[in-house]
Formats: structure tokens, C-alpha cells, sequence
């Protein structure tokens, strides 16, 4: 069975893999980056720095698909020279046009890591964090001319563990998909899969992030709501604490969230008799840590803050000093 895989990173890397060890062909490689990068630049980065993906492609001598669009006149005449058998779609920017779609002999399919009909949309992976779930999961669906909503061919739970990141949860994610990838394909090539139609009714479908939500509002949030904003956007984007004129980038992996008794402690210890929400109530300069007051009336302690901005880094620690 002839399979052309477009994606981009982990995703890619592993559907690669899951694709080899299901013994498949695979005919043609298609980057996410040649859409968005132009040959030239691409060329010099993979030369210096050259990703998992990519080495994959050099190692077992995959054909590159070298295209601007997957909609393209080029792409479709590729498919076509290639007789793909599959079109494996994961982590990808473009709606493909239907003519794209029906291209391939059996079917074209993509891997959306969350379990649909749930969390359709760019970047599942921070969403589900976001949001305080304990399951996300990895779909392999048909693709038609709606994002996320084509019929069901396999998917699997994941569990969410308390201290997971974006980055975390998406490595998880990615194996599983390797693995599935395996067991698809083999399945595919027997007929020995019947699609299911998505559950529309429980559907749920979230946008890009903003950049307003990588500023934490402890006014707004609990200590619960601010731990998960910030395990989520890791590694994407950090969030920041603003404080006078200064931002402080949090650790993902060195958050603690202390209880009223234990935030009321912290309130005796330093004589503060009428706290605010979102004020700085503990410090400590040496773990460079600030313990700040949250819409619960409970607090979240940050260890290993540092100041956002390359001249503004080093100062950190003298900063902190100096907050109470």
C-alpha cells in the first residue's frame, strides 16, 4: 500500500515510523514548512539544523514532495504520479479541496490529537490543559471539507497527569499516534474498517489563543485556573506575571499551590492584615519564588522566576530581593 504523509514535527516523525511498521510504501513526504518557508531559507535551516523529521526522510531515502500548497496543480499531479494508495494528514494548516481528498485509491485520512468530536481546533494539547481536563486523546478521522468533523476510523483516550505540559501531553500523543498508525493502515489495506459518524452534539471547537491569554489575571482565576494556564502554553508560549513595570516569565515545573491555611500563615508571617487579589505576598530571591494571591483567596508560590528580556534576566534574583 502506497502512503503520502503531510505534517509537520513529532506528528510527522511518528506517522513516518507507524507508517514503516506497518510495512507500507511510503511514496512521498510532504513538510509543512515548504508551505510556509520559502526553498531557499528551508534549505539553509535543515542544513544547520536539521529536525527528527527531516533526519527520518535522509535516513530511509523518502521522496520529498517539494510544493508550495497541498491544493496546488503540483501537489495534485504528484498524487497522481505517485498512486497513493492513503493521504496521511497530521498537524496541518491548509482546508484541503475535495478534489485533493478523493485523490487517493482507499482514502484520505488525518490525526487530530484530541478524541473527536471534542476539542476540534488548532493545538488540543493546550486546550485540554487549559481547560482542566484529565483525558484528551488522538483521533484518526476521514478527511472531507470541515476541519475535524470527517467519520471516525480509530481513537484513544489519554490521560492528562497533574503535572503535565503542553509539551508532555503532546509527546504522549504523538507515540500513541505512532502506534495507531500501524494498526489503521494494516486495517485499511484489509477493508477491516467501517468509519463512524462524529456526535455532533457533543462537539466542541476552540480558536487560536490570543495574546491577552498569556498575561495571568489572578483577580479572575483560582490557584487551580493559573497552574493550568501556565503548564498549558508550555513549551509555546510562557506566560507572564506582571508587576510594576517588570514581567516575570513562571516555571512550568516548579508551581505549588498553597491552601488558605497555608496562604493565611504567609499573611500572619508578614503582617499583611488586608490583602488584594493578585498581590505579591512571599518572596524568596534565592529560589527566585513569588507567592501571589489568587480569586480563591488561595495562593500559587512560582519558584524559578526570571525576568522577561535578555538584559533584564541576570537581575532577577536583586529584583525579587527587593519586592517586599
Amino acid at each position: 500500500m502506497k502512503v503520502v504523509i503531510l505534517g509537520k514535527g513529532e506528528m510527522l516523525s511518528n506517522l513516518i515510523e507507524g507508517t514503516i511498521d506497518a510495512g507500507c510504501n511510503i511514496a512521498g513526504v510532504f513538510r509543512y514548512e515548504r508551505t510556509v518557508i520559502p526553498p531557499v531559507l528551508l534549505a539553509i535551516r535543515d542544513f544547520f539544523k536539521s529536525s527528527p523529521d527531516v533526519t527520518l526522510i535522509k535516513q530511509n531515502k523518502l521522496h520529498e514532495i517539494k510544493c508550495s500548497s497541498a491544493n496546488s496543480e503540483k501537489f495534485k499531479n504528484e498524487i497522481l504520479k505517485l498512486n497513493a494508495d492513503i493521504i496521511l494528514v497530521g498537524t496541518w494548516h491548509e482546508k484541503l479541496k475535495k478534489e485533493i481528498i478523493d485523490l487517493p485509491v482507499i482514502a484520505s485520512v488525518n490525526v487530530h490529537p484530541s478524541f473527536l468530536p471534542k476539542y476540534r481546533g488548532p493545538n488540543p494539547y493546550l486546550q485540554t490543559i487549559l481547560r482542566g481536563e484529565k483525558e484528551s486523546g488522538i483521533t484518526f478521522h476521514l478527511i472531507n471539507e470541515d476541519f475535524d468533523r470527517g467519520s471516525i476510523l480509530a481513537q484513544q483516550k489519554i490521560s492528562i497527569y497533574p503535572g503535565d505540559t503542553g509539551k508532555e501531553l503532546k509527546e504522549r500523543t504523538v507515540y500513541t499516534a505512532r502506534l495507531m498508525c500501524t494498526e489503521v493502515l494494516n486495517k485499511l489495506n484489509e477493508g477491516l474498517i467501517i468509519p463512524v459518524n462524529q456526535n455532533e452534539k457533543e462537539a466542541t471547537y476552540y480558536p487560536n489563543i490570543k495574546p491577552e491569554d498569556m498575561m495571568l489575571d489572578f483577580n479572575k482565576e483560582t490557584a487551580e485556573q493559573i497552574h493550568a494556564r501556565i503548564r498549558a502554553f508550555h513549551p509555546w508560549l510562557p506566560c507572564y506575571v506582571t508587576y510594576k513595570n517588570k514581567y516575570f516569565i513562571p516555571n512550568p515545573y516548579k508551581l505549588k499551590i498553597l491552601d488558605e491555611e497555608q496562604t493565611n500563615k504567609i499573611l500572619k508571617k508578614h503582617s499583611i492584615t488586608n490583602p488584594k487579589l493578585g498581590d505579591i505576598i512571599n518572596t524568596n530571591y534565592k529560589s527566585r519564588s513569588i507567592t501571589i494571591m489568587c480569586k480563591d483567596w488561595k495562593s500559587i508560590k512560582m519558584s524559578g522566576t526570571y525576568l522577561y528580556g535578555f538584559f533584564n534576566k541576570p537581575f532577577t534574583m536583586m529584583f525579587i530581593k527587593n519586592i517586599l
